[in-house]
């Protein structure tokens, strides 16, 4: 994966010729052409890399489509102006006003608002299934117009880790497709090789990884399914601008680094919340406490810096709301997979139709950034220290 990431999508020099290590950043609007036959000929390729307007891609854009293709596996990739357009989009391009889909209980949580107040709009029916849910499970609930499975793996906020070859068999069956939200596993999970059709990427989190740039890809591996995403893509004005693509491009050359360091703060630091009296349980894929870890040893070849925390009963959300107010070392503020440690509540930030997650006590998210480990775990003791002062 590291060599992969410092190479792919870059020119070599050819013919005595030099090229920087970089592309340069076009950026336009406008593309000329010698005349009208060969603007209408390049109109007929825009399932390739040809420049017909900048709405339409751009140079930086295709190099970064073939980047995130290489990565997760696939054949091709939309890139996409932001991680929740990239959800968005499978959904517009593949269900019609009478079709049905289910969906993770456990999806982000403006996706689930998009296929609530917009798909349902539209004429599309949605049914919410629990995360570790069983192949007879889902195929109870299977009708003759579901046309899609819609999943995010793991979960986000309870982080479940879900059976992914095991959804492609229940929704391959039916002819149907797999859509799965990879974002968490970029890198260290293959999606296609678990039969998924379709795989999404917030950009924005761990590739951009310097917290700087929205941006979001829909990759597949099927030309059919290609086609439908990119005319879709089109058709509804889905564009990312040519600097958000350079800074992406930019990010991916020390991705795995970066992966491979927060990666392995995050295990310590969740091991040593893990043996904290205040802890109830830690919501991590690589550890036994969390829900489809055996999925996680099986099918990840790593893991993310992202996890759940789930503090004991007895405490109180103003109890927790304070100790994460009193961190010096953690940011607050939404997204993640950038390089600074961020900290957010998530006791009121998960909405569930299946009663699929029932947490103990007050929760919230860490992501684990690049800053000294030890530092890190320094700061969450004198905040949990001072919660449990607080309870006695």
């Amino acid at each position: 994966m590291a060599s992969l990431a410092v190479r792919v999508a870059r020119d070599a020099p050819v013919d005595g010729q030099g090229v920087f290590v970089n592309p340069a950043v076009a950026r336009g609007s406008t593309v000329l052409f010698s005349s009208l036959e060969a603007m209408e000929n390049a109109g007929h390729k825009r399932y390739g890399d040809e420049l017909i307007y900048g709405a339409m891609g751009t140079p930086l854009q295709h190099r970064l489509e073939h980047a995130i293709a290489t990565i997760e596996g696939a054949t091709h990739t939309q890139i996409a102006p932001s991680g929740l357009a990239a959800c968005t989009l499978p959904l517009l391009a593949f269900l019609d006003s009478g079709s049905h889909c289910l969906m993770s209980d456990s999806v982000y949580g403006p996706m689930r608002r998009f296929a609530e107040k917009v798909m349902r709009r539209f004429g599309v029916d949605i049914t919410y299934f629990p995360p570790c849910a069983s192949e007879e499970e889902l195929q109870r609930l299977w009708r003759t117009e579901t046309k899609a499975i819609f999943t995010e793996s793991p979960g986000s906020h309870s982080f479940e880790v879900q059976d992914i070859p095991m959804m492609a068999r229940v929704a391959h069956g039916h002819g149907a497709r797999l859509i799965v939200d990879n974002t968490w596993g970029i890198g260290i999970f293959q999606p296609f090789r678990h039969g998924a059709d379709i795989s999404i990427q917030a950009l924005t989190k761990y590739p951009a990884g310097h917290a700087d740039t929205i941006i979001g890809a829909v990759s597949t591996a099927n030309e059919a399914d290609w086609h439908l995403l990119r005319d879709t893509a089109i058709q509804t004005g889905q564009v990312a601008g040519p600097d958000d693509c350079a800074l992406t491009l930019r990010g991916i050359r020390t991705l795995p680094v970066r992966q491979e360091r927060q990666s392995q703060s995050a295990i310590d630091v969740a091991l040593w919340l893990q043996s904290r009296a205040e802890v109830s349980r830690v919501l991590h894929p690589a550890l036994p406490s969390c829900p489809g870890h055996e999925f996680w040893k099986r099918d990840f070849s790593g893991a993310s810096s992202l996890f759940g925390v789930v503090l004991r009963p007895d405490f109180t959300l103003p109890q927790m709301q304070h100790m994460i107010d009193s961190l010096q070392m953690f940011g607050i503020g939404a997204s993640w997979g950038g390089y600074e440690s961020l900290i957010l509540p998530t006791t009121r930030g998960i909405t569930r139709s299946c009663d699929s997650v029932t947490q103990a006590g007050p929760t919230f998210r860490i992501h684990i950034g690049l800053e000294d480990t030890h530092d890190l775990i320094a700061d969450l003791a004198r905040g949990l220290d001072g919660m449990t002062k607080g309870n006695t």
